[in-house]
């Protein structure tokens, strides 16, 4: 006879039963192996790798399967300890909807900008119901731990999609509240459960919390905890709020900011605006359009937040936590956000032919007015389609660097004496004699016509499966140690690098 299936089974099913899947194949880091991941179709690739990173190694690289193996142990001690309540479909309603889930053994992170919707405003009901889901499930995980570790994320955002500058006292108040009202709603919760598990400690006095806030009711319901919280001090935790450096866990909720920091750039890592800078312009009332035309006018519509405004908001919030990130330094000024310089529209610079052992390329340069180079562009002749949309690529990222600031000398000593092929003889650039690699080549004529560097080592023929025996390889490391046979590089060579 079957056995019935398990109520967290159907809890399972009914949280995410209306959620399109898709597949995908993702990795942890660079170096790891790309795993298939199922995950929701709305959510991007950045959590897919933070699925593939958090699912265990023998475990399916699932967001559904990973939910219920933090989920499902949880619910069976929940039952065993006689707690009536939906803790399980809360909690994967929790994850669903992107506003928080566990970090490690004892830890929970809310993502602040989650609980916010364009039309509703902040869900300051729903967020207090989330810090106690939070409080109850991490103390039935584990009703010994004394010390949990409930804190917040993507600050920033929800700030920006309220309208509300960084740097105001207007978001700190903001800021501050929402940590006033987590806390006192966590105090409240782990008083509420000495009965079942015990009293440990009894709470300290907390600073009062702002009285007045943007978000409607924020500040009258975090006055109601804390006057609730004081009016039962005893609690089965000794510390319940931290500020925690961004794990994996923020990437799987589409955080684009951890904890309380500001937005340190307008771009993610695709080159596109960030949710916060898009609704930052929103709020601005600026199209894309027009915010370039204002960068193109001198003015920054979207400015970087300094220092001083980073510090002002660690110390607004850190009263109303128990551990918290290191205060920022303010010894120097805020990094400067690096401008591209753009190339003039009609422009000159120079077409070389050349053939690398048999094989031809094209190298064309594009130089701003003062003849300094702003571009290359490589065309290859007879290598393979994927060969020539790689070099057409590397070809538009030193394009962007050199844009961007990046010397080309820098360039010139990242590049040269790289070792593939085609390599060997250089026929029809008088500049260059020998290369190592196409790179090599073009690093090589650049550094003669444009720095007008004639003095870089010969390239000399290796094996294709060598990693370098030629001179340029058996130079020193360092300024006083003399060449030799076996010198570093050469002893490199017997080196290997094995995972665990």
């Amino acid at each position: 006879m079957s056995q019935p299936p398990s109520p967290d089974t159907h809890i399972l099913k009914s949280a995410w039963i209306n959620v399109r899947m898709r597949r995908t194949s993702a990795a942890a880091d660079p170096d790891a192996p790309f795993r298939r991941v199922a995950l929701p179709a709305a959510w991007d690739d950045r959590a897919a790798a933070a699925v593939a990173d958090l699912a265990h190694r023998d475990a399916r690289a699932s967001l559904i399967a990973l939910a219920d193996s933090w989920i499902r142990p949880i619910s069976v001690r929940a039952r065993r300890a006689g707690i009536v309540s939906p803790l399980a479909a809360d909690l994967h309603a929790l994850l669903r909807d992107r506003r928080g889930t566990f970090v490690g053994e004892h830890g929970f992170v809310l993502n602040l900008a989650a609980f916010h919707g364009s039309e509703s405003g902040f869900d300051v009901a729903g967020f207090a119901a989330a810090a106690r889901l939070a409080v109850t499930a991490l103390t039935v995980a584990d009703p010994s731990a004394r010390n949990l570790a409930i804190g917040v994320a993507d600050l920033a955002r929800l700030l920006a999609e309220l309208g509300l500058d960084y740097a105001t006292p207007a978001a700190r108040n903001v800021a501050a509240g929402l940590l006033a009202l987590l806390r006192a709603t966590a105090e409240c919760q782990s008083a509420a459960l000495c009965d079942r598990f015990g009293a440990l400690t009894i709470a300290g006095a907390v600073a009062a919390a702002p009285p007045n806030c943007v978000i409607p009711g924020l500040a009258a319901a975090a006055a109601r905890a804390q006057a609730e919280a004081a009016a039962n001090p005893v609690r089965h935790h000794e510390t319940l709020i931290a500020i925690a450096a961004p794990t994996a866990v923020e990437d799987l909720l589409g955080v684009e900011t951890g904890g309380i920091a500001p937005a340190f750039a307008p771009l993610d890592d695709t080159g596109h605006l960030t949710a916060t800078a898009r609704a930052r312009l929103a709020s601005l009332g600026l199209s894309g359009e027009a915010a370039f035309a204002q960068l193109l006018a001198g003015h920054n519509p979207l400015p970087p937040v300094s220092a001083e405004a980073h510090v002002a908001m660690h110390d607004a919030v850190a009263p109303f936590t128990h551990a918290i990130t290191a205060r920022p330094s303010v010894t120097g000024p805020a990094p400067t956000p690096v401008t591209r310089r753009v190339l003039p529209a009609r422009r000159n610079g120079y077409t070389q032919k050349a053939s690398i052992g048999g094989h031809k390329i094209f190298l064309r340069t594009g130089e701003y007015a003062d003849g300094k180079l702003g571009e290359i562009f490589v065309g290859l002749h007879k290598e393979g389609a994927a060969f020539r949309g790689l070099m057409d690529n590397f070809s538009v990222a030193v394009s962007l660097a050199l844009q961007h600031g990046v010397p080309l000398q820098a360039l010139v000593e990242s590049f040269t004496f790289t070792r593939f092929g085609p390599a060997g003889l250089v026929e029809g650039d008088p500049a260059v004699a020998r290369a190592t690699s196409l790179i090599d080549y073009v690093f090589r004529t650049l550094a003669v016509n444009y720095l007008g560097q004639t003095d870089l080592a010969d390239a000399e023929d290796e094996a294709g499966d060598t990693l370098g025996d030629g001179a340029r390889e058996r130079a020193p490391l360092l300024p006083l140690e003399l060449p030799r046979e076996d010198g570093p590089r050469q002893r490199r060579r017997a080196l290997r690098v094995v995972g665990e």
